[in-house]
């Protein structure tokens, strides 16, 4: 009896310390899902989806853009075109009557792949090709508006112009004189009465926006064809 029971203990303890298929078995560890990286530098075509002007949006305001092209590298989409991207307005500036020009300062923060698929970025304006009478103003991508210096002296002139026409016709040459300093006075009170250009960003205006830094995407989320993206609802 004895030989009996070592043999059984023997037994469950060689079972007990055997397993073959190990602890986990049962819970396999999940394999992480393949990424892709929109790298630091990428520039992306978008078009507003709404309005944004200095004289009607404030800071704060949200924006909404969505992509015109897809951005591929390496053979694979990045970014379909079709996906909804969000911003906000970090600065925005009206035009003054003397000085200050108007100015607006965007940042995009978030895609929305057309699958749902969000993704957080830092983005900002690269070049603005589709707002009249601007430029970018600096690195962070502020978009303003044209100096107005010489519109305004044109009418200063052409205000000087015809007080000395109407001067003449009346005076002669000592009313030219005067119509002249009259005319051209009224003129440069108008330019100081009216502020500079507006900064306005219609509907559907063409905006270049470039990524700031490496965005990782879960490769599971994104198109792998142009093809997928362009038909993309």
């Amino acid at each position: 009896m004895r030989v009996i029971a070592s043999l059984l203990l023997l037994v469950t303890l060689a079972s007990a310390q055997v397993s073959p298929a190990g602890p986990d078995a049962a819970n396999p560890p999940s394999a992480s899902p393949p990424t892709l990286t929109i790298p630091a530098g990428t520039k992306v075509p978008v078009v507003l989806k709404h309005a944004i002007s200095t004289r009607g949006s404030r800071e704060g305001d949200a924006v909404y853009a969505e992509t015109s092209f897809p951005v591929v590298a390496n053979g694979r989409v990045l970014i379909p075109a079709g996906t909804y991207v969000q911003g906000r307005i970090s600065h925005i500036q009206q035009a003054g009557r003397i000085k200050g020009r108007a100015e607006v300062l965007m940042h995009f923060t978030t895609l929305i792949y057309p699958s749902g698929y969000t993704v957080l970025l830092p983005g900002a304006v690269e070049n603005a090709p589709g707002v009249d009478k601007t430029k970018i103003k600096d690195e962070e991508g502020t978009i303003r508006a044209d100096s107005q210096t010489g519109e305004k002296v044109e009418t200063a002139v052409k205000t000087a112009a015809g007080g000395t026409v109407i001067g003449a016709a009346t005076e002669g040459a000592k009313g030219a004189a005067i119509g002249a300093g009259i005319g051209g006075a009224v003129g440069t009170a108008l330019g100081l009465l009216t502020r500079g250009n507006d900064v306005k960003l219609d509907v559907g205006t063409s905006i270049e926006m470039v990524i700031q830094r490496d965005v990782p995407v879960d490769a599971d989320h994104v198109p792998k064809t142009t093809s997928t993206a362009l038909t993309a609802p």
